[in-house]
Formats: C-alpha cells, sequence, structure tokens
C-alpha cells in the first residue's frame, strides 16, 4: 500500500465521458446513461484497499441517502489486474454483492478514464453538477483506517449545497488512499 494524495481535477472542468463495463450486470454503460440532472458523484474505489474498506459501510449508506434525492453516484476501479487480481471484474462483482452497492461498480481496463479525470488514489471523490462541470473533487472525510469513524462529512456538504442550489465550497482536501495501481 503506497499512501497516495489525489490530484484533484480543476473545478469547473467538464466531466470526461466514458463507456465502461458494468460489473454488477455485465453490460456496457457510458456516463452520459448514468448521469443525474441534479449532480453525479464519481469514486475511483477498488477491491483490496484498506481506505475503501474503511469507507464502505457509510459511502453505501451515503450513496442511499443522496440517490434517493436524485443524485447518481458511479464507482469506477482502474487498477492493474495482472498484478492485482483480486481487482479483476469477476471479484468486482462479488465485493458489490457483499457491500450491498447501491450503484454501479464499473472496469476501467484501459486505465483511460482513470487518467481522464486525474484520479491517483482509492478512493477518490468527483462531484459533477447539472451541467457535468465539477463542483467538488476530494476526500469523503478525515477519518482514515484505525483513525476515527467514516462520516462522509466532506462529500455530503458539498451534495447538500448543490441540492440547495448554492456553490460549493472551494475550501476542499485532496482524499488520501492506496495509489491507483497503474499498468507497466
Amino acid at each position: 500500500m503506497s499512501l497516495t494524495l489525489s490530484s484533484m481535477m480543476d473545478l469547473g472542468a467538464k466531466a470526461p465521458d466514458f463507456t465502461l463495463l458494468n460489473t454488477i450486470t455485465g453490460k456496457q454503460v457510458s456516463l452520459s446513461e448514468l448521469k443525474s440532472d441534479i449532480a453525479t458523484v464519481v469514486v475511483f474505489i477498488c477491491n483490496h484497499c484498506p481506505y475503501v474498506h474503511h469507507v464502505n459501510p457509510k459511502l453505501v449508506e451515503v450513496a442511499k441517502t443522496y440517490q434517493a434525492k436524485g443524485i447518481r453516484f458511479i464507482a469506477i476501479s482502474s487498477n492493474d489486474i495482472e498484478n492485482y487480481p483480486q481487482d479483476s471484474p469477476e471479484n468486482m462483482t462479488k465485493v458489490a454483492a457483499k457491500e450491498g452497492y447501491p450503484f454501479p461498480y464499473l472496469y476501467d481496463a484501459t486505465q483511460e478514464v482513470a487518467k481522464a479525470y486525474k484520479a491517483e488514489c482509492t478512493p477518490d471523490f468527483y462531484v459533477f453538477d447539472e451541467n457535468m462541470e465539477c463542483a467538488y473533487r476530494g476526500r469523503f472525510d478525515e477519518s482514515r483506517p484505525g483513525m476515527g469513524q467514516p462520516t462522509g462529512k466532506d462529500l455530503c456538504e458539498a451534495l447538500d449545497a448543490l441540492l440547495a442550489g448554492k456553490t460549493v465550497s472551494s475550501d476542499q482536501k485532496p482524499s488520501m488512499g492506496c495509489n491507483i495501481k497503474w499498468k507497466q
């Protein structure tokens, strides 16, 4: 595990489009099919990262709460499965079922989507407004494995601002977690 900070895409940047395999349904899906007219959360995660394990239960809870308000959540794994077979699409399907993911769990086989989003770590959160412009990028909250329980505070504050029609605070902290396992 190599502790890595997110590089934080520019605020206002347009969400890069993609079409990826949804490991839950076995079908290819695109961002344009999945996005919300209110706000869309794209989070880079993987199966084996202890930082993802730490937030998983609260992430599921937060996703369910905000999906009921019309916000969409999309999870993507971009890890090299040759060197990290635990992150394979087959294992992603199992993890999604075990964790009860209420959102699609997509596989970025080429890693081009992670690069387009400037994703560096897992978990790495991006929130796009109704125009698919980046309104938030960074951490779920200040907790870390062994250091407090996750609350989702930072992400929830951004989503609440968008739901209220307000501008998301630009005081945003980078996410911190395991580095994305890039192909050599």
